[in-house]
């Protein structure tokens, strides 16, 4: 087999080794700047640029340039602006004809090769933009291939060029024959894998669009707890990349992909979708007594008759006789106790952290203090049943049946993600998302998982869920909390089997917290954390 045959099946094998590794490649810019490798390195040549055209079809824009012998690269991974310095090539001119006086724009325009031996000897072409870099740089630009790249429906979707062919002794020369039909398979090829990922990041988008669009109505029903859901993806994240660096302990095997991270951002983004059937008026219950309203309004009102009869009462004894500092002694008292009462039910109706049980006892003698006529003229309690539940909540401002219409919310997550067809890289988004109220001692919810039953990043999100909690700033029911409180909080959930020990101990040592604090806190929220 003489050399030349033998180069053509190592450029072959090249080719369908490039082939298979452009087809797995999933960023975009490393995409297109390993197409421009590859035709280079199929063809021999010093230098190349891809281009890409642009949404409305009127132009060529510049996504790689490289050039060897120049040490030349801008685009792709490079970090190295490409816009400023390169302007899209116009594929028409403002009066609609073809650009056909440009190699790359004819090369689009009319979906063919071009292959040119020598550009200042070439006819028909403008290639005094070459001449211009030419004279500047030093360099000579001699031999061009144009190839377009046409995806499954024949239709341009960028070009590939490639400058000066060398030999093996360095020489330039003309692009064979063999090099436009290798050039031209690697455009098909990379066409191909081109417009696939294209696709696949376009229904991506159009995936995360319809995520945001569910959080975004949480957000307009609550705009207290909307922001939950954009911050906890973000601090999942940031908590398993720092357990991904971890080289040492219990967690030094695990590991993520790039797949296993667009996975777990899309679970975290969903972690708490199944808020859209949660009441409104349960969500942003700020005091005890809300519904739509809040209604310690009715109790003062009810408070207001109280002292309207009692000042009745007061008159009606003096007229029966009674002497009047008496009777207006006695009216004062009463009001002093109905002013006393009332500021209390009102400090009740905030909630807090804990209700003394002397406190809640007050609360049902209340209920039953005063004389009240129903609309129905009927005597009733001055409290009802419901306030008087409501009002003797231990903490916080939910009862035990709206706590459980809030718990529901999880149930309802699972059984919408569990709905949906989920692909291969995506299958464990509802086992992520609808672990987060789960403990590792089993007593979490819905499902009493333990810790040996659920995974890593489910355990993280867990952890993530909790810590915006503690600290985030928009809750109507609590002030912000500062991050040594916070932080005190989780050890302890941290030593009680709530969550996970080993992985809060990550997020301590690489200060997990503090970067997000950094983002999302209030600088008065960020004190002196102890060790």
């Amino acid at each position: 087999m003489d050399a030349t045959l033998q180069d053509l099946f190592r450029r072959l094998e090249q080719l369908n080794t490039i082939g298979t590794a452009l087809s797995h490649e999933r960023n975009i810019a490393r995409l297109l700047e390993n197409i421009l490798l590859a035709a280079k390195a199929i063809t021999q040549a010093d230098g190349g640029t891809l281009y890409r055209t642009t949404d409305d079809g009127r132009h060529l824009r510049f996504e790689i340039v490289r050039t060897d012998s120049l040490q030349i690269a801008f685009g792709g991974t490079t970090g190295e602006p490409i816009s400023a310095l390169f302007p899209d090539l116009p594929l028409f001119g403002d009066d609609g004809a073809p650009n056909n006086s440009l190699v790359a724009a004819y090369s689009a325009i009319h979906a063919e090769t071009v292959n040119i031996a020598d550009a200042y000897a070439a006819a028909g072409f403008d290639f005094s933009g070459t001449r211009k870099f030419d004279q500047k740089t030093g360099y000579r630009s001699q031999s061009f291939l144009t190839v377009p790249l046409k995806n499954h429906e024949n239709e341009v979707i960028g070009v590939l060029q490639l400058i000066n062919a060398r030999d093996d002794d360095g020489s330039v020369r003309a692009f064979s024959d063999a090099d436009r039909r290798l050039a031209e398979s690697l455009a098909s090829q990379a066409a191909v894998a081109l417009t696939n990922r294209l696709l696949i990041t376009q229904l991506e988008t159009l995936f995360e669009s319809f995520i945001d669009l569910i959080n975004t109505a949480i957000d307009e029903k609550s705009p207290y707890t909307g922001g939950h859901c954009q911050r906890v993806p973000v601090l999942t994240m940031m908590l398993a990349e720092a357990v991904n660096d971890t080289t040492e302990g219990p967690l030094a095997g695990f590991t993520m992909s790039d797949k296993d991270r667009y996975e777990l951002k899309i679970a975290g983004l969903l972690h708490d979708c199944g808020k859209v059937t949660t009441p409104v008026h349960v969500v942003d219950k700020a005091t005890k007594l809300q519904t739509l309203f809040d209604r310690i309004h009715l109790v003062d009102t009810r408070f207001e008759v109280v002292r309207r009869d009692a000042e009745i009462a007061m008159l009606k004894a003096i007229a029966a006789g009674e002497p009047r500092d008496a009777a207006e002694a006695r009216y004062a008292a009463t009001l002093r106790q109905i002013d006393d009462d009332r500021d209390f039910l009102r400090r009740c109706n905030i909630g807090g952290e804990a209700m003394r049980a002397e406190d809640q006892a007050r609360v049902r003698q209340i209920a039953t203090a005063y004389a009240w006529a129903g609309p129905d003229g009927l005597r009733a309690d001055f409290l009802s049943a419901d306030e008087v539940e409501n009002l003797t909540i231990r903490a916080g401002t939910l009862t035990a049946a709206e706590r459980e219409i809030i718990n529901y919310h999880i149930v309802a997550t699972i059984k919408m993600l569990e709905a949906l067809p989920w692909p291969k890289h995506l299958k464990n988004v509802p086992e992520y998302a609808g672990g987060h109220h789960e403990r590792m001692d089993g007593k979490g919810y819905p499902r009493g998982l333990t810790r040996e039953q659920m995974s890593v990043q489910a355990r993280v999100m867990g952890i993530a869920d909790i810590f915006e909690a503690l600290t985030a700033k928009d809750r109507p029911y609590k002030p912000p909390m500062k991050l040594s409180e916070a932080l005190g909080i989780l050890r302890k959930f941290a030593e009680g089997g709530h969550i996970d020990p080993d992985l809060f101990e990550v997020f301590v040592r690489q200060r997990v917290y503090l970067r997000y604090a950094e983002r999302f806190l209030d600088v008065g929220q960020i004190d002196e954390v102890g060790g």
